[in-house]
Protein backbone atom coordinates (compact mmCIF):
# COMPACT_ATOMS: atom_id res chain seq x y z
CA UNK A 1 0.00 0.00 0.00
CA UNK A 2 2.91 2.35 0.70
CA UNK A 3 4.21 2.03 -2.84
CA UNK A 4 0.72 2.58 -4.26
CA UNK A 5 0.40 5.81 -2.28
CA UNK A 6 3.93 6.81 -3.29
CA UNK A 7 3.05 6.40 -6.97
CA UNK A 8 -0.03 8.62 -6.58
CA UNK A 9 2.01 11.30 -4.79
CA UNK A 10 4.73 10.99 -7.40
CA UNK A 11 2.24 11.54 -10.22
CA UNK A 12 0.90 14.62 -8.46
CA UNK A 13 4.37 16.06 -7.82
CA UNK A 14 5.77 15.42 -11.30
CA UNK A 15 2.69 16.97 -12.93
CA UNK A 16 2.99 19.98 -10.64
CA UNK A 17 6.68 20.30 -11.48
CA UNK A 18 6.04 20.21 -15.22
CA UNK A 19 3.16 22.66 -14.90
CA UNK A 20 5.37 25.14 -13.07
CA UNK A 21 7.95 25.03 -15.86
CA UNK A 22 6.09 25.96 -19.03
CA UNK A 23 8.22 26.11 -22.15
CA UNK A 24 7.72 27.44 -25.64
CA UNK A 25 9.75 24.80 -27.45
CA UNK A 26 9.84 21.04 -27.21
CA UNK A 27 13.62 20.67 -27.04
CA UNK A 28 13.98 22.90 -23.96
CA UNK A 29 10.99 21.26 -22.30
CA UNK A 30 12.26 17.69 -22.76
CA UNK A 31 15.94 18.40 -22.09
CA UNK A 32 15.07 20.38 -18.95
CA UNK A 33 12.83 17.59 -17.68
CA UNK A 34 15.40 14.82 -18.19
CA UNK A 35 18.24 16.94 -16.86
CA UNK A 36 16.33 17.55 -13.61
CA UNK A 37 15.41 13.85 -13.29
CA UNK A 38 18.99 12.69 -13.90
CA UNK A 39 20.42 15.17 -11.40
CA UNK A 40 17.88 14.10 -8.82
CA UNK A 41 18.04 10.31 -9.20
CA UNK A 42 21.34 9.15 -10.68
CA UNK A 43 23.89 10.40 -8.10
CA UNK A 44 22.19 8.85 -5.06
CA UNK A 45 21.31 5.64 -6.91
CA UNK A 46 24.87 5.26 -8.24
CA UNK A 47 26.42 5.71 -4.80
CA UNK A 48 23.92 3.29 -3.27
CA UNK A 49 24.57 0.62 -5.92
CA UNK A 50 28.34 1.02 -5.66
CA UNK A 51 28.51 0.82 -1.86
CA UNK A 52 26.04 -2.03 -1.57
CA UNK A 53 27.72 -3.96 -4.39
CA UNK A 54 31.03 -3.79 -2.53
CA UNK A 55 29.30 -4.90 0.69
CA UNK A 56 27.60 -7.77 -1.12
CA UNK A 57 30.91 -8.97 -2.56
CA UNK A 58 32.49 -8.87 0.90
CA UNK A 59 29.74 -10.44 2.98
CA UNK A 60 27.46 -12.54 0.80
CA UNK A 61 28.40 -15.94 -0.65
CA UNK A 62 25.98 -15.77 -3.61
CA UNK A 63 26.29 -12.44 -5.34
CA UNK A 64 25.05 -12.91 -8.92
CA UNK A 65 21.34 -12.24 -8.57
CA UNK A 66 21.81 -9.22 -6.29
CA UNK A 67 24.51 -7.62 -8.42
CA UNK A 68 22.48 -8.08 -11.60
CA UNK A 69 19.48 -6.47 -9.91
CA UNK A 70 21.69 -3.56 -8.83
CA UNK A 71 23.15 -3.16 -12.31
CA UNK A 72 19.73 -3.17 -13.96
CA UNK A 73 18.51 -0.60 -11.42
CA UNK A 74 21.06 1.87 -12.80
CA UNK A 75 19.19 1.74 -16.11
CA UNK A 76 15.68 1.80 -14.64
CA UNK A 77 15.09 -1.85 -15.50
CA UNK A 78 15.27 -3.74 -12.22
CA UNK A 79 11.50 -4.29 -12.26
CA UNK A 80 11.80 -6.03 -15.63
CA UNK A 81 14.80 -8.06 -14.48
CA UNK A 82 12.96 -9.22 -11.36
CA UNK A 83 9.93 -10.11 -13.48
CA UNK A 84 12.13 -11.99 -15.98
CA UNK A 85 13.64 -13.95 -13.12
CA UNK A 86 10.10 -14.77 -11.95
CA UNK A 87 10.80 -13.18 -8.62
CA UNK A 88 7.95 -12.76 -6.19
CA UNK A 89 8.68 -9.56 -4.26
CA UNK A 90 7.70 -11.25 -1.00
CA UNK A 91 9.56 -14.52 -1.65
CA UNK A 92 12.41 -15.58 0.59
CA UNK A 93 14.88 -15.31 -2.32
CA UNK A 94 14.39 -11.54 -2.37
CA UNK A 95 14.97 -11.03 1.35
CA UNK A 96 18.74 -10.97 0.93
CA UNK A 97 18.70 -8.87 -2.25
CA UNK A 98 19.30 -5.28 -1.15
CA UNK A 99 18.27 -4.03 -4.60
CA UNK A 100 14.82 -5.63 -4.78
CA UNK A 101 13.13 -2.41 -3.70
CA UNK A 102 14.51 -0.58 -6.77
CA UNK A 103 11.71 -2.09 -8.86
CA UNK A 104 9.51 0.89 -8.02
CA UNK A 105 12.18 3.29 -9.26
CA UNK A 106 12.25 1.29 -12.50
CA UNK A 107 8.49 1.74 -12.88
CA UNK A 108 8.82 5.45 -12.26
CA UNK A 109 11.74 5.88 -14.67
CA UNK A 110 9.82 4.03 -17.38
CA UNK A 111 6.88 6.35 -16.71
CA UNK A 112 9.26 9.29 -17.24
CA UNK A 113 9.92 8.10 -20.78
CA UNK A 114 6.27 8.54 -21.75
CA UNK A 115 4.89 11.23 -19.47
CA UNK A 116 6.69 14.39 -20.65
CA UNK A 117 5.58 13.64 -24.21
CA UNK A 118 1.98 13.37 -23.04
CA UNK A 119 2.35 16.66 -21.17
CA UNK A 120 3.82 18.46 -24.17
CA UNK A 121 1.61 17.11 -26.95
CA UNK A 122 -1.58 17.57 -24.93
CA UNK A 123 -0.76 21.27 -24.73
CA UNK A 124 -0.54 21.21 -20.94
CA UNK A 125 3.21 21.89 -20.96
CA UNK A 126 2.67 24.91 -23.19
CA UNK A 127 -0.41 26.03 -21.25
CA UNK A 128 -2.62 26.03 -24.29
CA UNK A 129 -6.32 26.75 -23.93
CA UNK A 130 -7.41 23.10 -23.89
CA UNK A 131 -4.14 21.62 -22.59
CA UNK A 132 -5.45 20.62 -19.16
CA UNK A 133 -8.59 19.06 -20.65
CA UNK A 134 -6.60 17.20 -23.32
CA UNK A 135 -4.15 15.85 -20.73
CA UNK A 136 -6.97 14.88 -18.38
CA UNK A 137 -8.76 12.91 -21.11
CA UNK A 138 -5.57 11.27 -22.38
CA UNK A 139 -4.27 10.32 -18.94
CA UNK A 140 -7.76 9.26 -17.87
CA UNK A 141 -8.10 6.89 -20.84
CA UNK A 142 -4.61 5.46 -20.27
CA UNK A 143 -5.32 5.08 -16.55
CA UNK A 144 -8.47 3.08 -17.28
CA UNK A 145 -6.55 0.85 -19.71
CA UNK A 146 -3.81 0.39 -17.10
CA UNK A 147 -6.29 -0.50 -14.37
CA UNK A 148 -7.96 -3.04 -16.67
CA UNK A 149 -4.50 -4.46 -17.41
CA UNK A 150 -3.76 -4.71 -13.68
CA UNK A 151 -7.09 -6.43 -13.01
CA UNK A 152 -6.45 -8.84 -15.88
CA UNK A 153 -2.92 -9.79 -14.80
CA UNK A 154 -3.47 -9.96 -11.05
CA UNK A 155 -5.26 -13.35 -10.97
CA UNK A 156 -3.02 -14.99 -13.59
CA UNK A 157 0.41 -13.40 -13.06
CA UNK A 158 0.76 -11.40 -9.85
CA UNK A 159 4.42 -10.64 -10.52
CA UNK A 160 3.52 -8.95 -13.83
CA UNK A 161 0.73 -7.02 -12.13
CA UNK A 162 3.19 -5.96 -9.45
CA UNK A 163 6.30 -5.09 -11.49
CA UNK A 164 5.14 -3.71 -14.85
CA UNK A 165 4.80 0.00 -15.54
CA UNK A 166 1.74 -0.71 -17.69
CA UNK A 167 -0.08 -2.21 -14.72
CA UNK A 168 1.07 0.52 -12.33
CA UNK A 169 0.50 3.48 -14.67
CA UNK A 170 -3.00 4.08 -13.29
CA UNK A 171 -1.58 4.88 -9.85
CA UNK A 172 0.82 7.54 -11.11
CA UNK A 173 -1.91 8.79 -13.46
CA UNK A 174 -4.26 9.20 -10.49
CA UNK A 175 -1.83 11.70 -9.00
CA UNK A 176 -1.69 13.54 -12.32
CA UNK A 177 -5.48 13.65 -12.55
CA UNK A 178 -5.71 14.94 -8.97
CA UNK A 179 -3.28 17.75 -9.76
CA UNK A 180 -5.25 18.78 -12.86
CA UNK A 181 -8.50 18.71 -10.87
CA UNK A 182 -7.08 20.80 -8.03
CA UNK A 183 -5.47 23.19 -10.51
CA UNK A 184 -8.78 23.70 -12.30
CA UNK A 185 -10.62 24.30 -9.02
CA UNK A 186 -7.99 26.82 -7.88
CA UNK A 187 -8.27 28.80 -11.09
Amino acid sequence: LGVDIFFVISGFVITSSLYQRPSKNFKDFISGFYERRIKRLVPALSVFVLIMSIAICLFTPTIGFSLKTGLTSLFGLSNLYLLKESTDYFAQSTQLNVFTHTWSLGVEEQFYILFPFLIWFSGFGRRTKNGARNLFLTIGALAIASLISFLYFYPINQSAAYYLMQTRFWEIATGCLLFITFQKRAS
